[in-house]
This record gives C-alpha cells, sequence and structure tokens, in this order.
C-alpha cells in the first residue's frame, strides 16, 4: 500500500519556520508507511519545502500544475524546474492562466487524492481565494485527515 501525502501551504516562510516545520515533516513522513507519494503544485515555500523533504526521505513526487504559465508566478525558478524534474508524474488542470480559481482547483485536485493532507498553515483566515485556508476547509469537509505543521507562536511573514 502507497502512502499518498498532499500539501498545502504559505508561500513565504521566515528561517526559523522553514527549520521547524522542515523537522515536523520528516518526523511525519517517517511515520507513513512507504512507498511514499508526496502530491502538491510547487509553489513557492511550502510546497517547495514538502517536496525536497519527500525525495530527502526517499519517496516519489506527483507534481499538480494548477494552469499554464504556472512558473511564471514563483519566486524560486530554479528549484522549482529542479523539482518538476525529479517529479515522477505530471498533471497540468486545465486552466489558461495562474490565478485563484486554478490554484483552488489544485488544492482540491490534492486533497481529493492523498490519504493525509500537510497544511503548513498559522490557522488564520484567509488572505485571498484559493489558498491554504481553502485548500483545509475542503479536505475536512470530505473527511480527508489534516496535519497542520506550525510553530507555536510563529508569525506568517
Amino acid at each position: 500500500m502507497m502512502s499518498i501525502i498532499g500539501v498545502t501551504g504559505h508561500r513565504e516562510l521566515t528561517a526559523a519556520i522553514t527549520t521547524h516545520v522542515r523537522a515536523q515533516i520528516v518526523a511525519m513522513l517517517r511515520e507513513q508507511p512507504n512507498p511514499l507519494l508526496g502530491l502538491g503544485s510547487l509553489a513557492d515555500g511550502a510546497d517547495q519545502l514538502f517536496a525536497e523533504t519527500v525525495l530527502q526521505e526517499g519517496g516519489r513526487l506527483h507534481v499538480v500544475l494548477p494552469a499554464a504559465g504556472y512558473e511564471n508566478t514563483l519566486h524560486d525558478g530554479k528549484t522549482y524546474q529542479r523539482l518538476l524534474a525529479a517529479a515522477a508524474e505530471v498533471t497540468t488542470l486545465d486552466f489558461t492562466e495562474p490565478g485563484p480559481p486554478a490554484y483552488e482547483a489544485a488544492g482540491r485536485y490534492v486533497a481529493e487524492r492523498c490519504d493525509l493532507l500537510v497544511a503548513v498553515w498559522d490557522g488564520d483566515t484567509p488572505r485571498g481565494p484559493g489558498g491554504t485556508f481553502a485548500a483545509v476547509s475542503y479536505a475536512r469537509s470530505i473527511g480527508k485527515p489534516v496535519r497542520i505543521c506550525w510553530p507555536d507562536g510563529a508569525v506568517r511573514p
């Protein structure tokens, strides 16, 4: 049986938050039965951190691209390209341009197909449509387990 672990999370993380969250993700991944498949969109921040950690822990990646031109919305193109090249599978959703509807659809895709959704999330209300709050809310509404990874007392940048 394969463990399919999805990710959603904030795009901007401080160095301290990144260190803490990486340790939480490593511990959580090591609890899962192998083989391990990480499912996410490779957005800056949480998605790329999760994907790198999955690969370091010997898992495989299934990348869900929200739309054509998605890579143009990212700050860390080198990391994105490296992780995309390492993916075992890539699914591109049928949106002509990136934006909240595509991001929300990608979050739903991940939530529907994972066994567990990892949310690198401060638990706060959304800053806009289609983000982490929407993905977590949807996952919970369809009965998927959600694991929050966030340092106590940390403030999102």
